[in-house]
């Protein structure tokens, strides 16, 4: 085909990612691993007020399958770990996938592991909001002025108003 338009990616914000000693985080190509952010996405906020939610939830759910578990008589398992023991361990490693899939549903499929790699923790989502909570505004910011550019470039000027004299 001769003729292609060209989609042009606008509005991103991108975000570095440091490992421990300061370093940039390199992908196996040796290309810098970065989040990126639409701030044109008028779902962003929803998206992460939505991964809030699922957090809390998958934080709900592992404490209330704990409990259930902690009720049940304990037996000897498979190796070294408990029945009750091993339960534990796969609701834990349920929860860590919930959460990981609610963090990616705010900054981007894969961001979890391109921030954490393949470790897991319990705080690993205040870790990341207090890493985000600087650059939060500026999200905010640009989501604020979109809306008022959008305002302002479809509201009716004055000029095109009928008057009645």
């Amino acid at each position: 085909m001769e003729n292609y338009i060209k989609v042009e990616r606008k509005n991103i914000f991108k975000l570095g990612i440091l490992d421990e000693e300061g370093n940039p985080k390199l992908d196996e190509n040796g290309k810098e691993l970065c989040l990126e952010f639409d701030l044109a996405d008028v779902e962003l906020p929803l998206k992460l007020n939505k991964c809030e939610h699922l957090i809390k939830k998958a934080q709900i759910n592992f404490r209330n399958k704990v409990a259930i578990i902690n009720k049940k008589q304990d037996k000897k398992g498979k190796m070294l770990l408990s029945s009750n023991e091993e339960e534990k361990i796969k609701a834990l490693q349920e929860y860590y996938k919930d959460m990981e899939e609610a963090i990616d549903l705010f900054i981007g499929k894969g961001g979890t592991q391109k921030v954490f790699g393949s470790r897991r923790y319990w705080e690993m989502y205040e870790d990341l909001s207090e890493m985000l909570k600087p650059f939060l505004p500026k999200l905010k910011l640009d989501f604020d002025s979109m809306a008022d550019n959008i305002i302002k470039k479809y509201s009716q000027s004055s000029s095109n108003v009928l008057k009645d004299e």
